[in-house]
């Protein structure tokens, strides 16, 4: 599975920076004002953004290097569009854009390759349906096909069904202004909303602002189900000391997702 490799596109994943909110903001004054040199550092300090949407494909057979630089363009123009007058975060903004990017690539690159042998027995299904349509002046049974071509019928029914043009879960069904409305966006997906998932995100960042120790503590507590009293046998402190930290870490976390 492409998430376990450590290089992509000439990247070293388990090397990438990762840019406090105060840097955010001193390149993005910079980028405003045409320092190329600060938009490099932007884009590579927010790459970890495109690994996290990819990770979303990971069931996909495309190359993950060609799904991670579709997900930089993708960055690349959030951060030439991003206006942070908005007053959003910039990786709320971001995530949807180079969503769209890897979904756009996926459309227009899927295609489904039938074999010369399936084709064949479709074919011949096709042109004995339309004799037998003529004959026997009505739509003939998968049966009567069978015997006609002479072949089972679970052979015919698969044939027929692998040439079907399917429905793209990114079919446009609605175009207003430019902006299509795809199937895919009127499917319902409860457990894995757009919006909950950029709020993992959000979080994701939240956590890797604190200190270590807070890191350490709020990853025991709520992601391993540890009480406090272990955590402070765990690290060699009092369980007060713990309580302090955790609480100093919880309020850091909801500062940093609400800025």
């Amino acid at each position: 599975m492409f998430l376990n490799k450590v290089e992509i596109c000439g990247v070293n994943t388990s090397d990438l920076p990762l840019l406090s909110e105060e840097e955010k903001d001193v390149l993005f004054e910079q980028i405003e004002q045409g320092n190329e040199e600060a938009r490099e550092k932007y884009i590579r300090g927010n790459l970890r953004l495109v690994l996290s949407v990819i990770q979303r494909f990971s069931g996909n057979h495309d190359n993950a290097d060609d799904l991670f630089q579709v997900g930089c363009i993708g960055l690349i123009k959030a951060i030439d569009n991003f206006d942070r007058s908005l007053d959003v975060k910039f990786s709320t903004y971001a995530v949807p854009m180079i969503l769209g990017e890897v979904r756009r690539y996926l459309r227009d690159n899927n295609s489904i390759r039938v074999s010369r042998s399936l084709r064949d027995t479709a074919y011949k299904a096709i042109y004995a349906k339309e004799q037998l349509q003529k004959s026997m002046d009505r739509d003939p049974t998968i049966s009567e096909i069978s015997k006609e071509v002479n072949l089972p019928e679970e052979d015919i029914i698969y044939a027929l069904d692998a040439i079907a043009t399917p429905v793209s879960l990114y079919e446009p069904v609605y175009q207003d202004g430019g902006d299509a409305l795809f199937l895919m966006d009127q499917v319902c997906d409860k457990k894995n909303r757009e919006e909950t998932w950029i709020e993992h995100l959000s979080l994701q960042e939240a956590m890797h602002q604190l200190n270590d120790r807070e890191y350490h503590i709020i990853k025991k507590r709520f992601y391993e189900g540890k009480t406090q009293t272990e955590v402070a046998d765990e690290i060699s402190i009092s369980q007060a000391q713990v309580s302090r930290l955790e609480k100093n870490a919880l309020k850091s976390i909801r500062n940093f997702i609400r800025e």
